[in-house]
């Protein structure tokens, strides 16, 4: 089965809607119910398999997610924290990659390719349950902002890595001179393009006080850029991200009108929950068909070197940053670290590894072994520790070291 069919849709919404109230009633994470409403359904007699894809999730619920998330963002407060979130989300992929690559080689004997794919692929973060513990917590607000904004950049930090990578390994040219240019092409061309196809459309919602036109453009800004990048070869991760930065920040300003402005965070809004709840139960429906391999040893080393590459990713640079007015407060580098979930990007990555690199097959069960360990595991226990560390909004505002802007 390749497609959603309108009965599996129909029982994943209303799965979706039942464990949204109970997960809410019994204050669990969401997406952990959902993965585990996943696993129960795959075991329900009558009901097909449900399809997962690369293509189902990167080009049709990927973009609503990077969109709606970077539509939220506040740009002076982006731009006063993007030092920190740059600092993490660049270096500190390429450290945490790097980490799980020589690992998992060394460790597991995995070629140099397989490795650096699964160390890059496993690098971008998915905190989804992480950010809805803050919202029902309250926690202090730059402690979200850098959760959320450093998971943005960092997948696409992910994103660029792995198509260079994988180019790479497909045998292009692998000198310094070609892999800085098809860098700044990625980088620079989905910027570009994320920040044309944004301001065209803003020019033609300025046009109209109709909020459905409104929102039917905002929603070919979030795809437009994604899918035309993408054709292009550039990033559409960073291409949708700064669509919605640009619309969220600059369309408020005018172009959208005052009346469609709650319309349109309100369908974004609605687009984000449907995307996540189709996304982790179709996770939770695969995670229960992985073959037994998911629960060897090679996941456990895995797992571990993904905790490791994580850890001597935030410190250090964290670390970096300790003299500066932009520290970052120790307790938000401990959220930061266990808060480093892994979901659909990961996944959609690993399904797209081409047939002909070895690990291939193994590199898909241990990326959802590694996906199950941090929603299960470190998704659940994220309140206990935001709760432990004293983070929620009561003695929030412009502590020491943690800056926001005016």
């Amino acid at each position: 089965m390749n497609e959603l069919s309108i009965p599996t849709l129909g029982l994943i919404l209303l799965t979706a809607s039942l464990v949204a109230m109970v997960s809410r009633r019994l204050r669990l994470p969401y997406s952990v119910g959902l993965v585990a409403a996943g696993i129960a359904l795959s075991f329900v007699p009558g009901v097909a398999e449900l399809p997962l894809s690369r293509e189902l999730i990167f080009t049709v619920f990927l973009p609503p997610l990077i969109f709606q998330a970077a539509l939220e963002i506040e740009w002076r407060h982006f731009r006063v924290n993007l030092p920190v979130t740059a600092l993490l989300a660049f270096p500190g992929v390429a450290i945490a990659a790097a980490v799980v690559a020589l690992g998992m080689h060394w460790l597991l004997g995995w070629s140099w390719a397989g490795a650096g794919l699964f160390g890059v692929l496993i690098a971008a973060t998915d905190p989804v349950s992480v950010l809805a513990a803050f919202k029902e917590m309250k926690v202090q607000p730059r402690l979200g902002l850098l959760v959320e904004s450093e998971s943005l950049l960092n997948d696409g930090a992910a994103a660029v890595g792995f198509a260079i990578l994988l180019a790479v390994a497909s045998g292009a040219s692998a000198t310094p001179v070609a892999i800085t240019s098809s860098l700044v092409w990625i980088v620079a061309g989905g910027i570009v393009i994320g920040a044309s196809v944004a301001a065209v459309l803003l020019l033609i919602a300025g046009r109209t006080e109709d909020h459905l036109v409104e929102i039917t453009l905002t929603t070919i800004a979030a795809y437009g850029s994604f899918l035309i990048a993408e054709k292009f070869g550039m990033s559409g991760v960073l291409a949708t991200l700064t669509s919605g930065l640009l619309v969220g920040n600059v369309g408020w300003k005018g172009a959208i009108s005052a009346n469609a402005r709650g319309h349109v965070l309100a369908f974004w809004g609605y687009a984000a929950f449907l995307a996540n709840s189709i996304v982790f139960i179709l996770i939770g429906s695969h995670e229960a068909h992985q073959p037994l391999g998911i629960f060897a040893g090679s996941s456990v080393v895995a797992i571990v070197l993904v905790l490791l590459g994580r850890v001597l990713a935030i410190y250090p640079l964290c670390a970096v940053l300790k003299p500066t007015s932009i520290m970052v407060d120790i307790r938000y580098q401990h959220v930061l670290v266990w808060g480093g979930l892994r979901g659909s990007l990961a996944l959609a990555l690993a399904l797209a590894l081409p047939q002909d690199i070895a690990e291939r097959a193994a590199i898909i069960v241990t990326a959802f072994a590694v996906v199950a360990f941090s929603i299960f595991v470190q998704g659940l226990t994220m309140p206990w520790l935001i709760n432990k560390m004293g983070l929620t909004a009561k003695g929030a505002g412009g502590e020491r070291g943690l800056p926001m802007a005016e």
